[in-house]
């Protein structure tokens, strides 16, 4: 018997954004919404947050200071560092699970926000070409903040040579690349949606989140994410999956971690 209250809601895979919920339900998806914020990509905006006025406080300049993205956890011992580095990978993909779930009980589904294997041939052209335009853009917009001392140097990788390396900092890629384009445009796009908001004005409210979290890079890089927050949200509102996103921010974290480590020291232009 369907509850009248809360009829099933159709899955959406593109066009426009859902309808709003009901006054109740709205009350209850702003909760929902903030919640898992505050589990993961909302508590890391205040935390580079912090991190970017720790910095920009200190005697010296952002390019100065270093951040590094990948490091090691347990120098010296290698089977205790790998465990620590599969770990991390693991609980940071908690919070993902968590909305696969809360949708689930909304009478949606991941494939609502197009997480699946359904169409690979958008998923992988159109992640390929969104890497190369926004890694490109990314990779510029780097190095010139950088030279403008408006960015810390940023060291994908510090890891110390083990044999797992690669395959450890091709997973961290591809979780960085389902734990922010999952949360911060499929599910929060969707949810704004679902709460009235207009479609650019949550892909804005999404970019700006995108751009705060990665605050503790500097300006330069706070800028180029905001950039590449809006082209990940309008490709999202124009075709209604997220798993092409997925796709194009593993590559390229794929490229920049796993890159670093031959290039960095080695092309003059590259900070080191």
């Amino acid at each position: 018997m369907t509850d009248k209250t809360h009829p099933p809601r159709a899955e959406r895979h593109a066009g426009p954004p859902p309808p709003p919920a009901p006054t109740a339900d709205r009350r209850l998806l702003r909760w929902e919404v903030l919640c898992v914020l505050a589990l993961s990509l909302g508590a890391a905006a205040v935390s580079a947050t912090i991190s970017f006025v720790g910095v920009l406080t200190a005697p010296e300049s952002l390019a100065e200071h270093t951040a590094s993205l990948v490091r090691p956890r347990a120098r010296e011992r290698p089977w205790l560092d790998l465990s620590w580095q599969l770990y991390a990978v693991a609980t940071a993909l908690v919070p993902v699970l968590l909305v696969a779930y809360l949708l689930r009980r909304s009478g949606e589904s991941a494939r609502t926000i197009g997480f699946d294997v359904r169409r690979p041939g958008l998923d992988l052209g159109g992640g390929a070409a969104l890497a190369a335009l926004v890694g490109a853009g990314g990779l510029v917009v780097y190095v010139v903040s950088w030279r403008l001392g408006l960015t810390v140097t940023i060291a994908p990788s510090t890891l110390e040579g083990n044999w797992w390396d690669v395959p450890v900092l091709v997973l961290q890629a591809a979780k960085n690349g389902v734990l922010e384009e999952v949360i911060v445009v499929g599910y929060l796009l969707h949810r704004l949606g679902q709460l009235g908001w207009a479609p650019w004005k949550a892909v804005l409210a999404s970019s700006v989140l995108r751009a705060f979290y990665h605050l503790y890079q500097g300006v330069g890089m706070f800028f180029g994410n905001l950039v590449m927050g809006l082209v990940f949200g309008w490709f999202y509102l124009r075709y209604g999956r997220v798993m092409p996103l997925v796709v194009a921010h593993t590559v390229i974290d794929v490229v920049a971690f796993v890159g670093s480590v031959h290039l960095i020291g080695r092309l003059d232009w590259l900070p080191v």
